[in-house]
């Protein structure tokens, strides 16, 4: 009897980019100087696997925990790719509106209790210019729509 064995090997290939900072690993607390209570500016986030296609990247950074519900903190997109590494304070893109209805970081700043910041990242295979810079959240996840490749978190915690 003759048996033939068949070895498929596949290439397992991320759908997921990964997201780390300088200032805090993931599911670790954020320093105080990117929240209310410090300087108020972005921490650093280093973008890894970003697949050849994507065209633009676009950031979330919101508080799932917040007593109101959702509560963003910045809304950005029209990230060249290129910016693997979005530096301490700075806005390589174009600022949307956030929950406290300005277009820029505002870091967090729970009423009490640990909160959960989900730092998103999303390449898209497409820029999204024509977006109003009075686009929120919902409407940057609506715009996003269909055009979502990879995507990553990195979540930080804070308490005051």
């Amino acid at each position: 009897m003759n048996f033939i064995i068949l070895y498929i090997m596949a290439t397992i290939t991320s759908t997921t980019l990964t997201i780390k900072s300088f200032a805090f690993k993931n599911n670790g607390f954020i320093p105080s100087q990117y929240t209310c209570d410090g300087a108020n500016i972005n921490p650093d986030l280093m973008i890894n696997d970003i697949p050849e296609n994507a065209k633009s990247l676009a950031i979330i950074v919101d508080d799932p925990d917040a007593p109101n519900g959702i509560f963003c903190h910045w809304v950005m997109w029209d990230i060249p790719v290129r910016n693997k590494i979005i530096k301490e304070n700075s806005k390589p893109g174009i600022q949307g509106r956030n929950s406290m209805h300005e277009n820029k970081y505002f870091g967090p700043c729970p009423p009490s209790g640990i909160h959960h910041y989900h730092f998103k990242v999303y390449a898209l295979d497409t820029k999204l210019s024509s977006l109003s810079p009075n686009t929120d959240r919902k409407g940057l996840l609506d715009a996003m729509e269909g055009h979502i490749i990879f995507s990553g978190d990195l979540i930080g915690l804070y308490e005051r």
